[in-house]
């Protein structure tokens, strides 16, 4: 993987699309992929690119004559329902596609190619997406120091940051099957739950919902059984990242949790943003990693000099509750502050072996940041529904409340650079089924 700058990150490129001039989640700069159709048609889900208010639908692409070589080769896997083949083919393939298109949507392209590209564009208005890969296993892992501090002081507070979590990136197998696209709406989930002062738990509607503000990254090319990703090589087999909502039944979570990991309060619905952005689009947002002065320092396999040189990315991201009378937000944050980088969740993944398949899915842990209005779940806002948030208007919220919707957003900007976004990841929350 480039971690250089190059000629896609020069701000002050335009495209021949004005749409992508102003300012929006989907410059030339950016050029995130996803999988879509024409909203309500029986066509065919196929891969597409973002920019501006379009879509270059990449199977009409592949037919136009514009590409060839490798990135034709990386266009044409895009004409399927996922993005599973592009993702096994590797960051030379996709950086391939990636600066074609730059090319052929840069102000310089020619007027033919401007033209028959044209051709090929859809209006974002008018299209739905899919979950963008045949996710074979998803991983949720355990990353922010301040997360970790804020449940511990709430279900451990004695005791509250596990003796591991500065030594390793933690994490837990999830649901695949459970993971949905954005605006996918779920019903609160039933379950168990103790109550306080009760001698025996009780059943029923899931009664401390919350969110969990992440990021998601799809692997790519992977590792056989028994083998292992290296730090410094770990980033080569990160397709690109977007926006995670790991919904979170937390009385149901909090009681099945001892002695294992998280099960029904975790396993009924993860919702993913339809964009995928590039590590390649990232690199003008890259910072250094360090540990604070007196923390234990990563192992050596954990540590490299480019993950600390540049294993860091600052991506700016909020959290907006709407409900039935308004809309608010309720956090921003950013990812800078997790413990742990994303090369260091791969490595860490394959170290005993396990083999990691291209469209597997990782999620980061909710990402928190240092203070109390950085905290990314309501659990952590509420201090564990003690003290619930006020919204405008006269509301409140411990916890979500049927028909309530969340919206994550994320995006990248600073001086010096074109200001990137992911989209958003949105979803809403439908009353428990009647009769479970």
């Amino acid at each position: 993987m480039n971690k250089l700058l190059n000629h896609t990150h020069d701000p002050a490129a335009r495209s021949w699309l004005e749409s992508a001039n102003t300012l929006c989640d989907f410059p030339i700069q950016n050029l995130p992929m996803a999988v879509f159709r024409t909203a309500g048609s029986h066509e065919g889900f196929r891969g597409g690119v973002a920019i501006g208010d379009q879509v270059v639908d990449l199977a009409a692409l592949s037919a136009a004559g514009l590409l060839q070589g490798v990135a034709l080769q990386a266009c044409t896997v895009c004409t399927q329902s996922t993005l599973n083949d592009l993702m096994a083919l590797g960051p030379a393939a996709w950086q391939a596609l990636r600066h074609a298109l730059f090319a052929l949507l840069h102000v310089q392209a020619t007027p033919a190619q401007q033209q028959t590209l044209r051709a090929c564009l859809v209006p974002q208005s008018v299209v739905e997406y899919a979950v963008p890969a045949r996710i074979g296993d998803y991983t949720d892992f355990y990353t922010s120091i301040h997360h970790a501090r804020n449940m511990g002081r709430i279900v451990k507070p004695d005791d509250p940051l596990p003796a591991n979590f500065q030594w390793l990136p933690i994490a837990y197998h999830g649901r695949a099957s459970s993971v949905v696209v954005s605006g996918t709406p779920f019903h609160r989930p039933m379950g168990q739950s103790a109550l306080p002062g009760g001698s025996q738990p009780v059943y029923g509607p899931c009664a401390r919902l919350d969110f969990e503000l992440e990021l998601g990254m799809f692997m790519g090319a992977g590792n056989a059984l028994g083998q292992t990703i290296a730090l410094p090589d770990a980033e080569n087999h990160i397709f690109g990242v977007c926006l995670l909502n790991d919904w979170s039944a937390r009385d149901i979570q909090f009681w099945e949790m001892t002695p294992l990991g998280p099960f029904l309060g975790k396993n009924f619905c993860t919702s993913i943003s339809p964009w995928v952005v590039s590590l390649e689009a990232l690199v003008p947002f890259r910072l250094p990693f360090s540990r604070p002065a007196g923390e234990p320092q990563p192992l050596p396999y954990l540590d490299s000099p480019a993950n600390r040189a540049q294993g860091v990315f600052d991506i700016q991201l909020e959290v907006l509750i709407e409900t039935p009378q308004q809309r608010a937000r309720v956090l921003r944050t950013s990812f800078r502050h997790q413990y742990w980088t994303l090369a260091q969740m791969v490595a860490q993944h394959t170290m005993g072996g396990c083999n990691l398949r291209p469209g597997d899915l990782l999620g980061t842990g909710t990402i928190s940041g240092p203070t109390a209005q950085e905290a990314g779940a309501l659990v952590e806002l509420t201090q564990g529904g003690r003290k619930p948030l006020d919204l405008p208007g006269g509301e409140q919220r411990a916890f979500l409340h049927d028909g309530d919707s969340v919206v994550l957003r994320g995006w990248c900007e600073k001086p010096g650079a074109a200001p990137i976004g992911f989209g958003e990841c949105r979803g809403t929350v439908l009353p428990a089924l009647a009769g479970v």
